[in-house]
């Protein structure tokens, strides 16, 4: 009687402990959540297709652990958000060049993580040509992160955390590269900065320009927006903007990719939001601040072959007519451009 006693007591501790598991693998197991992407109003369309990588809450917070992961670099030191700082809108701030593993520094200036979503290429070269792709440049740089995607799927297949956070994120729950790649896709997908003066006032939210930011504006749209057009403030294009070449670093630009003479000393126009808080600037860091920036439109530059056509006036000299005054107004209104709520949006801040 003892006997069978046990054993109806252990069958039925084995039915709790089944029925607990089954109750727990539906707790992990994906049931997402989807979030809605709601577009600005004064934004074009957004060009990464969410029909293929559709946003979920879940999705969003693997790859937010991931942003922030140091694992995802070889000494588990280096992580995206090494390079990309919340508080100057996801740039290397005061840096020229990136750093890297091993006090490694890299050969272009990091670039602000902000509305990338609605970019058709990434880098200064539009190297990546999907925004599923680009991490994996910093990943495998050997200067940046130097490791490889197969040992970063192991480190994430050995942490018990990241397997059931991927369990939640995907239906399949496995740990592979595209999903690791679509995850940190959809956490800067929903990184939007949209909510600065200009978009309010772009917006009639009630906002209204001083009269030297108004003035700015003016002269940015007569003098600035053959390439910081639209409301992303860039056309995407790539150009050279007349910088002298740079004999350290010897950067080819787009030039790189293809090796079309066109291209060569190219880069990709960067978007201006948030440009008060991103320097140093251009793609190798060189100007420290705003005013030397125009500076250098106004009187800086050089001929390097393939100068930008927009940049020759009618005589044949380079460079845009600044008066004092406009370079000025044009740095007020650039500030306008800040956006605070952005910059300390507690969705996208470290844990």
């Amino acid at each position: 009687m003892i006997l069978s006693d046990m054993k109806k007591y252990i069958l039925f501790a084995l039915g709790i402990l089944m029925i607990s598991c089954t109750e727990n693998d539906i707790e992990k197991g994906y049931e997402p959540i989807l979030v809605n992407f709601e577009k600005p109003s004064n934004f074009p369309d957004l060009v990464y297709n969410l029909d293929a990588n559709p946003l979920t809450e879940d999705g969003i917070a693997l790859g937010k652990a991931l942003f922030y992961e140091g694992d995802l670099s070889s000494n588990g030191a280096i992580a995206c958000a090494f390079c990309h700082e919340q508080a100057s809108a996801f740039t290397h701030h005061g840096h020229t060049l990136s750093h890297g593993v091993n006090g490694n520094i890299g050969f272009r200036n990091a670039q602000p993580i902000q509305n990338l979503g609605f970019q058709e290429a990434f880098t200064w070269d539009g190297a990546a040509s999907h925004l599923d792709l680009q991490p994996i440049i910093p990943i495998t740089s050997e200067l940046e992160m130097n490791e490889t995607l197969s040992n970063v799927i192991g480190k994430l297949q050995a942490d018990e955390g990241y397997r059931n956070m991927f369990s939640k994120a995907f239906e399949d729950g496995e740990i592979t590269s595209s999903h690791l790649l679509q995850a940190l896709s959809q956490f800067m997908v929903t990184m939007v900065s949209s909510n600065s003066k200009y978009d309010k006032v772009e917006r009639n939210e009630g906002a209204v320009y001083t009269t030297i930011e108004a003035d700015g504006l003016a002269s940015f749209n007569q003098k600035c927006t053959s390439c910081h057009a639209g409301s992303l403030q860039t056309d995407q294009s790539y150009r050279n903007n007349g910088l002298a070449v740079n004999p350290r670093l010897n950067d080819l630009g787009r030039y790189n990719l293809l090796e079309i003479p066109e291209d060569l000393y190219k880069f990709k126009v960067p978007s201006l939001r948030n440009v008060a808080v991103t320097f140093p600037y251009m793609h190798d860091g060189r100007l420290s601040d705003l005013e030397s920036v125009l500076d250098h439109y106004a009187s800086g530059m050089v001929d390097t072959g393939t100068i930008d056509p927009s940049l020759v006036k009618a005589d044949g000299s380079l460079g845009i007519d600044l008066t004092a005054y406009e370079k000025e107004s044009i740095i007020a209104f650039l500030e306008t451009l800040t956006d605070q709520e952005f910059l300390n949006d507690d969705r996208f801040a470290e844990f």
